[in-house]
């Protein structure tokens, strides 16, 4: 028997997948199930973030969301916001996540019948004259790329993910869930030790630059680049990094990166301030160094807490917070 095309053979997977809405808590999401009820994952539309359960449906699942936001006008899949009584005090919606729940429907919050926490009125009364980069999520700058293109051009994306095919957007998402993965790595090691801190997608100068993520503690100054290759090999000799045999630049990147991190935190301190790059490899299937670059670091990310914890004690508890307070402010990276 003849073999479908592969874009056809996805295009009859997906038709076989059922897509349900689901808004609740503060939460919107779009759950996709088999015809059989199982789930295969859902798309947080919030977000943009994708958690598939079942990996052999993957790429029907993403055709799957795809064909559903395509079928919607924009405004029609807009966000929801909680009712006021699942408001608490903090501002946040609260009550439990009921997956299985398939209730719509959309209120609007009564801005005054939400508790402002007392710094919210005083930044109206005077900002800041900067943005505090702790709140940045991990792997931010890279979705908001990834949603970016994806937007400008749907339909051409959905085709691509349909085919398997390698796109720049693609790139963007499969390098933000990589970002992710360090920084789970990273909230252990500040669990286990509170000396650390650490900021994720830190933007420097106005040319679109960032850092993944910066670590502060007892060790000293980190500047993390994640790089994930699912099932990849890489090869590590020097200034040489090989991904499948192809040369890769992250090695001058990541001491780039460093020296410009540390020139930045000096002036703001007011005190040398010493960085170092890491290049953090994410789900590769092998790593091999033949030998170490000189100043950069190669750490696998399940072994990146016992690396940074095995530094010793470079930095005291005063130049922790100095460094890290300096760190968090946007305008220290404003080049």
């Amino acid at each position: 028997m003849r073999e479908l095309p592969r874009a056809a053979r996805m295009s009859s997977v997906s038709d076989q997948l059922n897509t349900v809405r689901w808004k609740k808590f503060g939460k919107d999401r779009l759950y996709v199930n088999t015809s059989e009820g199982s789930r295969v994952g859902f798309h947080d539309l919030l977000t943009g973030e994708a958690v598939i359960e079942l990996d052999e449906h993957a790429e029907a699942f993403h055709l799957a969301v795809a064909s559903w936001m395509l079928a919607r006008p924009s405004d029609e899949a807009r966000p929801v916001r909680a009712t006021v009584d699942e408001v608490g005090a903090s501002g946040e919606a609260v009550g439990s996540d009921d997956d299985g729940a398939e209730a719509e429907g959309e209120v609007v919050v009564d801005p005054e019948a939400v508790p402002i926490p007392e710094a919210s009125i005083s930044d109206l009364v005077a900002p800041p004259s900067w943005t505090d980069l702790a709140h940045n999520a991990a792997g931010a700058s890279a979705r908001r790329e990834a949603t970016r293109q994806r937007q400008a051009a749907p339909v051409r994306t959905l085709m691509s993910r349909a085919l398997g095919l390698r796109t720049d957007e693609r790139a963007w998402r499969i390098g933000a869930g990589g970002e992710e993965k360090v920084a789970a790595q990273l909230a252990k090691l500040a669990k286990r030790d509170k000396r650390w801190r650490y900021l994720h997608a830190i933007p420097v100068g106005k040319k679109g630059s960032d850092i993944d993520h910066l670590v502060v503690g007892p060790g000293g100054v980190y500047s993390l680049n994640a790089k994930r290759h699912p099932g990849a090999n890489l090869w590590i000799g020097g200034n040489t990094f090989m991904v499948n045999g192809h040369r890769q630049d992250y090695v001058r990147n990541s001491r780039f990166e460093a020296e410009r991190a540390s020139r930045l935190l000096t002036a703001s301190c007011g005190r040398q301030v010493h960085v170092m790059g890491v290049i953090v490899p994410v789900d590769a299937k092998s790593i091999t160094i033949k030998s170490a670059p000189t100043g950069v670091g190669i750490v696998n990310r399940m072994g990146l807490m016992k690396w940074l914890a095995e530094r010793g004690t470079i930095l005291d508890e005063k130049a922790v917070d100095l460094i890290f307070e300096a760190a968090r402010r946007s305008t220290t990276w404003e080049t």
